[in-house]
C-alpha cells in the first residue's frame, strides 16, 4: 500500500510539472504609468504564471514582491511623470481640477501623456535590451499589451513576429471600432468620456457626433503620425521598413474589454471584442481587526467613501472638506473613509479615516449600505459586483458615463462636485439609505453582472490561450480593418454615384445651423497644368450665431482647421487616382457600347 501511495504521488508530480513545461512563452509590455490600470494587467499576470506560463513583463509598476516564482520575470523600467504633461497642456495643479476641464483640452491632455510615455519608455535602457536582443524569432509565443494611448508598444509583436492580444482598461472605446473594423453608430454609442447614456436626446446625438468624429480626425491626422514618428526614430536602424501604427493594429488578435452587461449598452461588437470586466476582483478576505469591529458595529449601516488612487480626498477644496464632514456628523450611520491625512482635525465620531482600505473587502461587508465614489470604472464595477448603490461624484474621464449608466439602471446618483452644497449630499444619502429600490436595482445589476458561462478570468485567459494555440486566430478579425477610409465608409462608391449623378450641377444641403455647397468641378473644364482634379467647398458659415454649434466655433476651428486642410488634400489625391480613372473606364465602356 505504502508503495501504491508514492507511486501515486511521482505521478501527481510528474503530470503538474509537465503542465508547467507545456506552458506558453508571454512577453508583456505596459507603458502606461497609471497605477489604477495595474489592477487588471497584475490579475491576469498573476494567473497565467498560476497556470505554468512562462511570463516576462516590461511594467513601471513592480510585482516583485509577490514572488511569484522562476516562470515569471520582471523588465522594471522607470515610471513616466505624467503629472509634467498634465500640468503644461491644462495649466492645473491637482486632479480635482480636471472636473473643470473642456472636453478637447482633456483630449491634448491625453494624447499628449500617451506620446510622451511611449517616447520616454522605448528610451529606456531596460526596453532597449528588448528590443535589440539577439535571435528574437521563436522566443516568445504572445505579445500581451494595453489598449490605450500606447500603440507603439505593438512593435514589439512584429520584432517577435508574434500574435498580439490587448487589455482595454476603460472597456469600450469609439476608436475601438476602426481598429477592429466595425462602425459603432453614434446616435446611441456614446463617446467614452461623455456623461450620455445609450438613449440620447437630438442635441446630445449631436455633441455626441461632434466630439466623437473631432476625435478620430484628431487620431488619423495628428495622433497616428507622431506615433509613427516615434517607431521610425527607435526603429530605423533595426528595420528596413517600419510599420505604421495602423498596420501594427492590424495585427492584434483579440481585444479583453475591461466591461460587462449591465454596464455596457448594446452595440456593435467583433469576434475578438471580449468582455471579461470584473477580471480583477477577487474572492473576498477578512479584514483587519480595527476595520472588522467598525463595520460590524454600525448598527444604522455604513457609508464607504473613495475617491480612488488617483483623485485624493485630501486635495478637497476646505469649503467641499466642511460640507462633507458637517453631514457626515448629522447621520446616525458610520462613515469608513479613504482620506491620505490621517490627522483630519475635526473629525466626527461615527469617521473613520484611513490612508489605504481594501476596497472590494469593505464593500462586501454586508453593514456597507452606500458607496461614495468619483466613478472610476474598477470601482463601479465592485460596486456591483457586492450590490452596494453608488452615491458618484464624477472628475474626468469615463467616470460620467459610468456614473449614468448606473443611474439609468436605478442604483446610482450623481452630484457635481463643482456644485456640491450641504443639503443635496445630505438629501442624496437619505434618498439612498432609505429608499430599498436602489439596493433592490444594485442586487439584480449585480446578479446579472455575475451570471456569465465563465468566469471573468476564466474568459480572459481561455482567449488568451486561445489565439496561442491557433496561431493568431486571423479568422477573428473582420476585413474591415484592411480596408483604406474611403473604402471603410463607401466613400469610394458614393462619390461615383454622385459624380455620374451631378457631374456638372451644384446642389445645396439645407440644414436650420449649417449650410453647404459642394462642387464637383467637371474633369473637361480642368487643364492637365492644375494638378488635376479637384473637390472645392465653400467655408462652413452658421446662420443661427445663439446655437451651441455655432458657440463652439471657436475652438472647433482651433482644433479641426489643420485636420480638415489634410482632408482636402487626401480628397484631392482621391478624386486624381480613384474617381478620374473610374470616371475614364465607365466613359470608356458606354463608348464601347454605343
Amino acid at each position: 500500500m505504502k508503495f501504491i501511495y508514492i507511486l501515486h504521488v511521482w505521478v501527481l508530480s510528474l503530470v503538474s510539472l509537465s503542465h508547467l513545461g507545456t506552458g506558453a512563452r508571454i512577453l508583456a509590455a505596459f507603458f502606461c504609468p497609471a497605477r489604477s490600470h495595474f489592477m487588471m494587467t497584475h490579475a491576469i499576470i498573476r494567473e497565467l504564471v498560476k497556470r505554468g506560463n512562462e511570463v516576462t513583463f516590461i511594467t513601471p509598476v513592480s510585482m516583485g514582491k509577490e514572488e511569484l516564482g522562476p516562470n515569471y520575470k520582471e523588465i522594471l523600467f522607470a515610471p513616466y511623470d505624467s503629472w509634467n504633461d498634465i500640468r503644461e497642456t491644462t495649466k492645473i495643479s491637482s486632479a480635482m481640477e480636471l472636473t473643470d476641464l473642456p472636453i478637447f483640452d482633456f483630449f491634448r491632455m491625453v494624447y499628449t501623456m500617451g506620446i510622451h510615455s511611449t517616447d520616454f519608455a522605448f528610451e529606456q535602457p531596460e526596453i532597449q535590451a528588448v528590443i535589440n536582443e539577439k535571435n528574437q524569432i521563436g522566443k516568445y509565443d504572445l505579445l500581451i499589451t494595453e489598449q490605450f494611448f500606447n500603440e507603439g508598444a505593438l512593435i514589439l509583436g512584429h520584432l517577435y513576429q508574434i500574435p498580439i492580444v490587448t487589455l482595454s482598461m476603460s472597456g469600450y472605446a469609439n476608436y475601438l471600432s476602426q481598429l477592429v473594423g466595425i462602425v459603432s453608430p453614434w446616435s446611441y454609442v456614446p463617446h467614452k468620456w461623455m456623461a450620455y447614456t445609450d438613449r440620447m436626446t437630438l442635441w446630445e446625438r449631436i455633441g455626441n457626433a461632434f466630439v466623437s468624429g473631432s476625435e478620430d480626425l484628431y487620431r488619423e491626422f495628428k495622433y497616428y503620425p507622431k506615433q509613427d514618428a516615434i517607431l521610425r526614430k527607435h526603429f530605423s536602424n533595426l528595420l528596413a521598413r517600419v510599420p505604421t501604427i495602423k498596420e501594427l493594429e492590424r495585427n492584434i488578435s483579440a481585444i479583453l474589454l475591461n466591461t460587462y452587461l449591465p454596464l455596457a449598452s448594446p452595440r456593435p461588437t467583433s469576434f475578438n471584442m471580449i468582455q471579461v470586466g470584473g477580471v480583477h476582483i477577487e474572492s473576498p478576505k477578512e479584514l483587519p481587526k480595527d476595520l472588522q469591529e467598525f463595520l460590524d458595529e454600525a448598527t444604522h449601516g455604513a457609508i464607504y467613501f473613495s475617491l480612488g488612487s488617483q483623485v485624493r480626498s485630501a486635495e478637497l477644496r476646505p469649503e467641499k472638506l466642511k460640507i462633507f464632514l458637517k453631514v457626515f456628523d448629522s447621520l446616525k450611520q458610520r462613515v469608513l473613509w479613504k482620506f491620505e491625512n490621517e490627522t483630519l482635525p475635526e473629525l466626527p465620531p461615527n469617521v473613520k479615516v484611513q490612508r489605504w482600505l481594501p476596497q472590494g473587502d469593505v464593500l462586501a461587508h454586508p453593514n456597507v449600505k452606500v458607496f461614495i465614489a468619483h466613478g472610476g470604472l474598477f470601482g463601479i464595477q465592485e460596486a456591483v459586483y457586492h450590490g452596494v448603490p453608488v452615491l458618484g461624484m464624477p472628475v474626468y474621464g469615463d467616470q460620467s458615463l459610468n456614473l449614468q449608466r448606473g443611474k439609468s439602471l436605478g442604483c446610482a446618483l450623481v452630484l457635481d462636485y463643482r456644485r456640491l452644497s450641504e443639503d443635496e449630499l445630505r438629501s442624496s444619502l437619505i434618498e439612498l439609505l432609505e429608499n430599498p429600490q436602489y439596493r433592490s436595482n444594485m442586487k439584480e445589476a449585480s446578479r446579472v453582472y455575475r451570471n456569465r458561462p465563465l468566469s471573468a478570468m476564466d474568459t480572459a485567459i481561455y482567449w488568451i490561450e486561445y489565439v496561442i494555440t491557433h496561431r493568431g486566430a486571423p479568422y477573428l478579425v473582420a476585413n474591415g480593418v484592411h480596408l483604406p477610409w474611403y473604402q471603410f465608409y463607401l466613400l469610394d462608391v458614393i462619390g461615383v454615384v454622385f459624380f455620374i449623378a451631378f457631374q456638372s450641377q451644384s446642389y445645396r444641403l439645407p440644414h436650420h445651423t449649417f449650410h453647404f455647397r459642394i462642387f464637383y468641378v467637371p474633369l473637361s473644364a480642368l487643364s492637365s497644368q492644375n494638378g488635376g482634379p479637384m473637390l472645392a467647398m465653400r467655408e462652413l458659415r452658421p446662420s443661427n450665431s445663439s446655437s451651441v454649434l455655432a458657440r463652439s466655433l471657436p475652438v472647433a476651428r482651433e482644433f479641426l482647421c489643420p485636420i480638415l486642410f489634410e482632408i482636402r488634400m487626401n480628397a484631392n489625391r482621391f478624386v486624381a487616382n480613384t474617381l478620374d480613372p473610374a470616371w475614364m473606364a465607365f466613359a470608356g465602356h458606354l463608348q464601347h457600347l454605343s
